[in-house]
C-alpha cells in the first residue's frame, strides 16, 4: 500500500492539467500555444543577447609617420639641408569583450620597439571605472600638457604622458573628476625588470643615480641602478562654466636600488593645472614641482627613454603656458588648422643648474587620415633640441620640425 500511494499521487497530479487542456475550446488552445511560443522566442532572444555580449568587439587601427628636421646646432644636418626619416609604425587595439574593455598600442621605430600602453578596464558604476596594466599616470593637464610634437619640458622629467604598471581608478560626478592610481613599478618592470634595454621605452622614467663625481657622463649608463616603486597618484579637477578645468595633482613613491639594496630614497611631485576652451581658443597653464630625495644626496638622476640615457636634476620647478587657435578650413583635403604657441620654463634646479627654456610656435594640420605638426622650436638646455635638463649652455638652439602621419 505504501508503494502505491506515490504512484497514485503522480497520476492525479499529471491528469489535472491534461483534463484542463482537454476541456478548453479550440480558440483557448490556440491562445495557450501562442503564449508558449512567445515565451520560447523571448527565451531564445535573451540567450542570443547574452551570447552576443560576450563576442569580441575589437577595432584595429594605427599610424605611419615620417619626419623632417632642420637643426641649426648640428652642422652636418645644416649642410645636408636637414634630414627626412621614417618615424614610426604603430598598431592600436581598442574594444571590449562583455563588460571588460581593452586598449593597447605597440610602436616600431627604426631603433627600438616599445609598448606605449596596454590595459584592461571595467566600469563598476555610472561614476567609476577601473583600469589595470600599463596605463597613463594621472598627473597634470590630461591627456597632454602641450599642443606640439615635442610635448612640454616636463615630459622629459616623467611628468607628462607617462605610463607605468599598476591600477588606476577614474571617478566622474557632474563637474568633478577624481583619479586615484597605484603603480607597482614602471612599464619595464622596475629596477629588476627583464625586458631588455632599459632605454627602450616611450615615456621617461628614472633608471639610476647619476655619479658625476665618479666620472659618469650626462649620457652614460648608470653605475648604480634605480627604479620607481610603490607610487601613489591622486588627481582632482573641477569643471567651471563647462569649458574650464582647474585641478591639482599629487604623486609620492619609493625609489628602489638595484642588486637587492632596497630603498635608496623617495620621490614626490605636485602640480596645479588649468585647461580651458573658449570658442576656438585653447588655454593651458601648469605649475609643477618634483623632487627625488636620495639617501646619498646626489643632485642628478639617470632617466631612460627613446633608446638613450640622459640626466635630470633631482629637483626642479616648471611653468607651462600654452595658447592655441583652431580654424576650420577647406583647402583641398585640409579641413582644420590649429595654430599654437607653447612656452616652457624649468627653474629652481638642484645643484644650481641653469634654467631650461623652450618655446614652440607651430600649426597642426588635419586632412582626412593625415595629421601633421609643423614646429619651430627655440630652446636652451632642452632635450632633443641640442641640450639636456642638466645643461649649463648659454646658446639658444633652433629646430624646424615637420612630423607627418597617416592614421587609420
Amino acid at each position: 500500500m505504501k508503494s502505491f500511494t506515490p504512484l497514485l499521487g503522480l497520476l492525479l497530479a499529471t491528469s489535472a492539467p491534461v483534463w484542463a487542456y482537454e476541456t478548453m475550446s479550440d480558440s483557448q488552445k490556440i491562445d495557450e500555444l501562442q503564449q508558449q511560443i512567445n515565451q520560447l522566442k523571448s527565451d531564445v532572444k535573451e540567450d542570443k543577447k547574452a551570447i552576443s555580449s560576450l563576442e569580441p568587439k575589437i577595432k584595429i587601427g594605427g599610424a605611419v609617420r615620417f619626419q623632417y628636421s632642420y637643426e641649426d646646432y648640428d652642422d652636418d644636418n645644416k649642410n645636408r639641408g636637414g634630414d627626412m626619416d621614417f618615424d614610426v609604425f604603430r598598431l592600436d587595439v581598442n574594444g571590449s569583450i562583455g563588460d571588460v574593455t581593452l586598449s593597447a598600442q605597440y610602436r616600431w621605430y627604426q631603433y627600438m620597439n616599445v609598448v606605449h600602453h596596454a590595459d584592461v578596464g571595467y566600469k563598476f558604476s555610472d561614476n567609476w571605472e577601473g583600469k589595470v596594466g600599463i596605463t597613463q599616470v594621472p598627473f597634470g593637464n590630461l591627456n597632454y600638457n602641450s599642443n606640439n610634437f615635442f610635448f612640454s619640458s616636463g615630459y622629459y622629467a616623467g611628468l607628462e604622458d607617462d605610463y607605468d604598471t599598476g591600477l588606476s581608478f577614474i571617478g566622474k560626478y557632474d563637474k568633478h573628476d577624481i583619479r586615484i592610481a597605484y603603480f607597482l613599478n614602471d612599464e619595464k618592470g622596475g629596477v629588476d625588470g627583464y625586458s631588455g634595454d632599459e632605454t627602450h621605452r616611450y615615456s621617461y622614467d628614472v633608471v639610476g643615480i647619476r655619479d658625476f663625481d665618479g666620472g659618469e657622463g650626462i649620457y652614460s649608463a648608470p653605475t648604480q641602478e634605480m627604479g620607481e616603486s610603490n607610487t601613489v597618484n591622486l588627481r582632482y579637477s573641477y569643471n567651471f562654466f563647462s569649458n574650464t578645468e582647474v585641478g591639482v595633482s599629487l604623486l609620492a613613491g619609493d625609489l628602489e636600488g638595484g642588486s637587492g639594496v632596497g630603498s635608496v630614497g623617495d620621490h614626490t611631485a605636485y602640480a596645479f593645472h588649468v585647461k580651458s576652451k573658449i570658442d576656438n581658443i585653447g588655454i593651458m597653464f601648469q605649475y609643477s614641482d618634483y623632487e627625488y630625495d636620495l639617501d646619498n644626496g646626489s643632485d642628478a638622476v639617470v632617466v631612460g627613454a627613446w633608446a638613450f640615457y640622459d640626466s635630470i636634476p633631482t629637483e626642479a620647478s616648471s611653468y607651462n603656458l600654452n595658447l592655441s587657435y583652431s580654424q576650420s578650413v577647406s583647402f583641398g583635403p585640409i579641413t582644420n588648422l590649429t595654430y599654437y604657441n607653447d612656452y616652457n620654463l624649468v627653474t629652481n634646479k638642484s645643484g644650481g643648474l641653469d634654467d631650461t627654456t623652450m618655446n614652440v610656435t607651430g600649426v597642426a594640420i588635419s586632412a582626412g587620415g593625415i595629421y601633421a605638426y609643423v614646429d619651430l622650436v627655440v630652446a636652451k638646455n632642452q632635450p632633443f633640441v641640442g641640450g639636456t635638463l642638466v645643461g649649463n649652455a648659454d646658446d639658444w638652439n633652433k629646430r624646424l620640425n615637420i612630423n607627418l602621419g597617416y592614421y587609420f
